[in-house]
């Protein structure tokens, strides 16, 4: 497949044949039910499982990636591995508010891997729904590029200003349009009540705070997903590797949730990393729409993209460190 090789209408190029898309989702779905299996019982997560599960969902794509390095040669290779490592990135964000929805909620720690996998799941679907609206996109608008590149840059902007301003993100329940209208529509008990989202109190039906907090991490998986999408669509134009880069980044979140929670307060820098990978990407994408007008224009090739993207997430994770030696952390 030529390096985004540019598309004003048409079919894009993809490896995804019928057989390699059903193989794929089955194993998707398949890792999912094998999750819910495993929190199917509420338990506190041990260091121990968390790295065991992390360790497990790390190789898996790695595997993978060499699968498709071999399969369909290099090129196709790297574009996968770029793709997950941005998505990977944008999932620790995910993580960061993850902590803080929990928080707010006050979650109880048995329970606190359900909400993630709930949260997972909806991604997922999320996702799906982007990437084949982003590939339409592609299919039929000559500009899709181009508004890709806007959204990016735009959301850059956003994440450098509140960083420089010290903005930190929180969390107001009250204020969460998704759960004042679940609070209209139906009564909300006070307490937890296990893994159950509803249950029957005084002869009616009522939420429980557990339905709160999954409706809410739901909605912030829209923001997300607007976010991602075209990041990864700024590396591949291949709709099967843009799904298989989210979903593998995606299903390790519930492990490494755990592995990170103490050490995510730490990273006070990601949001200048982030902001810089973006609007990276979106500069890229901005010259390959570009380039389908004026062939002279240079394009960034994907192998370059992998060598800024690593070296922008190894400065931050150094200089974060840095700033908070000895400090115990930070709060995001």
């Amino acid at each position: 497949m030529p390096e985004l090789s540019y598309l004003s209408a048409g079919a894009l190029s993809s490896i995804g044949t019928p057989t390699l898309w059903a193989a794929t989702i089955a194993g998707v779905l398949a890792l999912l039910v094998l999750d819910f299996l495993v929190t199917r019982r509420p338990h506190e997560v041990s260091l121990r499982e968390a790295l065991g599960w992390s360790a497990f969902y790390l190789a898996l794509p790695l595997a993978f990636g060499v699968w498709l390095w071999f399969r369909y040669g290099s090129e196709q290779g790297v574009e996968y591995l770029t793709g997950y490592l941005v998505e990977k990135s944008l999932s620790v964000d995910n993580l960061f508010v993850f902590m803080l929805l929990l928080a707010a909620f006050a979650v109880p720690a048995v329970l606190a891997q359900r909400v993630l996998l709930y949260g997972i799941a909806g991604a997922l679907v999320l996702r799906a729904v982007f990437i084949a609206v982003g590939a339409a996109a592609l299919q039929t608008l000559d500009f899709a590029f181009l508004l890709f590149a806007v959204v990016l840059i735009a959301t850059a902007a956003k994440l450098l200003r509140d960083a420089l301003s010290g903005h930190e993100q929180e969390v107001e329940i009250n204020r969460m349009r998704s759960v004042r209208l679940l609070r209209r529509v139906m009564p909300v008990v006070d307490g937890y009540r296990g893994t159950r989202m509803t249950v029957r109190e005084q002869g009616r039906r009522a939420l429980t705070p557990l339905a709160l907090v999954v409706v809410a991490v739901l909605t912030t998986d829209i923001v997300f997903a607007v976010d991602s999408v075209p990041a990864v669509y700024g590396i591949t134009e291949d709709p099967y590797l843009v799904f298989g880069t989210n979903a593998f980044a995606l299903l390790g979140l519930r492990a490494l949730y755990f592995v990170l929670h103490a050490a995510l307060s730490r990273l006070v820098h990601l949001s200048y990393g982030l902001a810089a990978i973006l609007a990276f990407i979106g500069v890229k994408l901005g010259l390959h729409w570009a380039h389908g007008i004026w062939p002279g224009v240079p394009q960034i090739p994907t192998l370059a993209s992998l060598g800024v993207i690593l070296g922008v997430l190894l400065l931050v994770t150094m200089t974060s460190l840095r700033a908070t030696r000895g400090k115990g952390g930070a709060p995001y």
